[in-house]
């Protein structure tokens, strides 16, 4: 029975789904407390003109959509130090491409002992895979009950299912992040809906009410940049932890299939 940990933590679901909660919650405070503070509006008033020059009291009058846009923009920051967090502890401690390189170098020498020590100090999920599969060399180059296919088929599996335990703890909650970057988009395009719907109702009583066409404009800009903005950003950590994912994983099978050769090539 395989033995193997894994190392990378992150945030389990009930934990993801009360950080989503938490970061609307904050959003609407955000919203109503600070972008919608008095002392940002012309005479203390909320409902009227923002101060000149005043950022927070322009982004209130996006309207009841920003609150939405906050909050994703919160659940974003708050994945990406997740996955920041997670994916530092997966590497280890040193340079991976280095680790890979040592542990070639220590089964080239035959000398298990140091490439298992190795991974005891690099940790992570590459050592974590290195590990199981060093461990089970040892045992399969003592086992004399099983010919070479049989124990080359029992390493491979071994190492496949410490790869298999490791993997969906790197690429966890990397779907939120992608979500994010769709919804987003989405999200502010209602908010430019609404605020265009309330532009052409200034103008459709023959006269335009100034004010009113202002507020639409506003409501509907605010929130296509909010929108924008986070999407970007969504899309550039989806895209920078995608990257570090797929590294680890090449690690991961260059590790393995060294493991492997090497065995085969010391039991013909």
């Amino acid at each position: 029975m395989s033995t193997n940990q894994k190392s990378a933590g992150g945030f389990s679901s009930l934990v993801s789904s009360i950080a989503i909660a938490i970061a609307l919650i904050i959003g609407f405070i955000v919203y109503k407390y600070i972008f919608g503070d008095a002392a940002n509006f012309v005479d203390g008033d909320n409902t009227g003109e923002p101060l000149e020059g005043n950022m927070l009291a322009i982004v209130y009058k996006g309207g009841i959509i920003v609150p939405f846009l906050l909050a994703t923009n919160f659940i974003i920051i708050i994945f990406t130090i997740e996955r920041f967090v997670s994916l530092a502890k997966a590497k280890g401690k040193g340079n991976i491409n280095k680790f890979v390189v040592k542990v070639k170098g220590l089964l080239g020498d035959k000398d298990i002992n140091s490439a298992k020590e190795a991974c005891d100090n690099q940790k992570g999920s590459l050592a974590n895979v290195v590990l199981a599969g060093l461990t089970k060399y040892e045992h399969m180059k003592n086992d004399s009950e099983m010919n070479k296919e049989q124990k080359i088929e029992t390493l491979k599996k071994e190492l496949e299912e410490a790869t298999a335990l490791e993997l969906p703890m790197l690429s966890k909650n990397l779907v939120i992040l992608s979500t994010c970057a769709s919804i987003a988009t989405l999200i502010g395009l209602i908010g430019t809906v609404l605020g265009m719907i309330k532009s052409f109702a200034a103008m459709a009583g023959g006269t335009p009410d100034t004010a009113q066409l202002a507020t639409g404009i506003s409501e509907a800009l605010i929130n296509t940049a909010l929108g924008i903005f986070a999407s970007t950003i969504a899309i550039i950590f989806f895209n920078l932890f995608s990257t570090k994912v797929d590294q680890l994983t090449h690690s991961m099978d260059e590790a393995s299939f060294t493991i492997v050769q090497d065995f085969t090539a010391s039991h013909k």
